[in-house]
C-alpha cells in the first residue's frame, strides 16, 4: 500500500513534468495554479472515495444512473426486441452497439434536453463554474467552459460563443483541452450501458473521472499554453476585449424550445444524430485502422511479426504512461493497447474491448480495471480533434490561425489530463486503503 502511495504520487510528478517539458514558454508556469487543481483534485477524489458521506454520494450516483439504464433499455427492446437485450443477460445475442448502446444515447440526450429546458443543467453548471474560478482562480470563459464540459461535449462552446473571437490562446487551450478531457453525459450512459453487466459499480467510477478530468485539464492545458508573462502580454492579447469577471451565462439550444415536448423531442433527434455521427466515425476510422492493421502486418510478416499492429505499436509509447498511474506490469501492455486504441479510433472500440475483456477475466488486478476506466474516461482521441477543432472554427472563423497551433497541444493536454485522473484514482487506492474493484 505504502509502495502505491509513493509510485502514484511519483507518476503524478513525472505527468506533470512531461507537460512542463512541452510547454510553450516554461517561464510561465503557472504554479500557483498547478497547485490549488492537484489540491481541488485530491481533495475531490478523497471526498468521493474515502468519505463516508462522499461514499454515499458515490453510491447514490450510480444507482441513479443504473435505474436510468432501464427505461432506456426497454425502450431499446421495444423497437429492436431481442436484439436490444444487453450481453450476459438471458436471451441475448451478444453485444450489438447499433441496437444496444446507442438508443441509450438517444435516451440521455432527450433526458439531457429535459433538465436544459426546466433550467436544472443551467444551475448546476453554473455552482460548478463558480467553484473553479474561484479555487482555481481562472477567468469566466475557462471556468464556465470547464464546467459545462462535465455535462455536455461540444455544445459547451455555446455557452462561450459570445467571447470566443476575442478569447486569448491560454484560453482557447482550455476550451479544446477540456473538450477531449470528458466525455459528454449522452456518452457516460451508453458507456455505462457497455460495462455495467460486468462492472457494476462503473456509473459512479465514470462520474467521478469527468468531475476529477475537469481541473486536470485546466491545469494541462495552462502548463502547456501558459497566459503570457506581463511584460508580452501587451503584444500577444487582442484589444478592446471586456474581460468577463461574473460567471458567464449558460446559452442552451433547447433554450429555444417553447415547451418539454418539444425539448424532449429535439433532443431525442439530436440523439439520433450523436448516434448516427458515431456509427459514421466508427465504420471510417475503424475500417482505416483495419486497413493500416493489414499493412502493417504484411510488413511484419517479413520480419516474423504478422500479428503487429498499429495500436500495438503506439502501445509501447503509452506503457511508461501506464506505469505512472499505477497499473501492474502484467496488465501495462495490454491497458496501453487500449489507450492507444481511443488515440486513433475514438474511446468506443476502447470501452467496448474492455468490456470484452472484463468477459473473459484477463485482468490479473481489478484495480487495473478501474484506472484504465478513469483514464479511458475522455474525448482525448485524433477524430475529436478534428470534430472540436472544427466546431471552434466555425463558431470563431477570426481564431482560426491560432486553433491550428494549439491543436495538437490541446490534444496532448487532454491525455496527460485523463492519464492523471488515472493517476490519481490509483494513488487514492493506495493512499485511503479503498479497495477500487470491479
Amino acid at each position: 500500500m505504502l509502495w502505491q502511495a509513493v509510485r502514484g504520487s511519483l507518476g503524478i510528478l513525472l505527468l506533470l513534468l512531461v507537460a512542463w517539458l512541452f510547454s510553450q514558454d516554461r517561464r510561465a508556469t503557472p504554479w500557483r495554479l498547478i497547485g490549488v487543481a492537484m489540491a481541488t483534485q485530491l481533495g475531490l477524489g478523497l471526498l468521493l472515495f474515502h468519505a463516508a458521506i462522499g461514499q454515499l454520494v458515490f453510491s447514490w450516483l450510480n444507482g441513479a444512473v443504473v435505474a436510468l439504464l432501464a427505461p432506456a433499455r426497454t425502450a431499446a427492446e421495444f423497437v429492436f426486441g431481442p436484439l436490444a437485450v444487453p450481453g450476459g443477460e438471458e436471451g441475448s445475442l451478444g453485444l450489438i452497439l447499433a441496437f444496444q448502446a446507442f438508443p441509450i444515447a438517444i435516451f440521455f440526450s432527450a433526458l439531457t434536453a429535459l433538465l436544459y429546458h426546466l433550467g436544472v443543467m443551467q444551475r448546476v453548471i453554473h455552482g460548478l463554474a463558480g467553484f473553479f474560478r474561484r479555487s482555481l482562480g481562472i477567468t469566466g470563459v475557462e471556468a464556465t467552459v470547464a464546467a459545462s464540459n462535465v455535462f455536455v461535449g461540444i455544445e459547451s462552446m455555446l455557452t462561450i460563443r459570445p467571447y470566443l473571437a476575442t478569447a486569448r490562446p491560454h484560453e482557447l487551450a482550455v476550451v479544446l483541452t477540456a473538450g477531449m478531457a470528458t466525455i459528454a453525459s449522452t456518452m457516460l450512459g451508453l458507456y455505462v450501458g457497455v460495462l455495467q453487466p460486468y462492472f457494476p459499480g462503473i456509473a459512479g467510477h465514470l462520474i467521478t473521472a469527468n468531475l476529477l478530468s475537469a481541473p486536470a485539464a485546466v491545469m494541462m492545458a495552462r502548463i502547456l499554453v501558459p497566459e503570457p508573462l506581463p511584460q508580452g502580454t501587451l503584444q500577444q492579447q487582442p484589444q478592446a476585449r471586456p474581460e468577463p469577471r461574473g460567471l458567464l451565462p449558460v446559452l442552451a439550444e433547447a433554450d429555444r424550445c417553447g415547451s418539454s415536448v418539444e425539448a424532449i423531442t429535439q433532443g431525442a433527434n439530436d440523439g439520433l444524430k450523436l448516434a448516427l455521427g458515431i456509427t459514421a466515425v466508427l465504420i471510417a476510422f475503424v475500417g482505416l485502422l483495419t486497413l493500416a492493421n493489414t499493412g502493417i502486418g504484411w510488413l511484419g510478416s517479413w520480419v516474423g511479426q504478422p500479428q503487429v499492429s498499429l495500436q500495438s505499436l503506439l502501445a509501447w509509447v503509452f506503457v511508461p504512461f501506464v506505469w505512472m498511474i499505477g497499473l501492474p506490469s502484467a496488465d501495462a501492455l495490454a491497458a496501453s493497447e487500449l489507450l492507444a486504441l481511443r488515440l486513433v479510433a475514438t474511446e468506443v472500440p476502447s470501452f467496448v474491448s474492455l468490456a470484452a475483456s472484463l468477459e473473459a477475466g484477463t485482468w490479473s488486478d481489478p484495480r487495473s480495471v478501474v484506472i484504465l476506466a478513469y483514464a479511458l474516461c475522455g474525448f482525448a482521441h485524433l477524430p475529436s480533434l478534428g470534430i472540436f477543432v472544427g466546431g471552434l472554427c466555425a463558431l470563431a472563423p477570426e481564431q482560426k490561425g491560432v486553433v491550428g497551433k494549439l491543436a495538437w497541444r490541446a490534444l496532448l493536454a487532454a491525455t496527460l489530463a485523463c492519464l492523471l485522473t488515472g493517476a490519481v484514482a490509483g494513488l487514492l487506492g493506495g493512499f485511503t486503503g479503498l479497495a477500487l474493484t470491479a
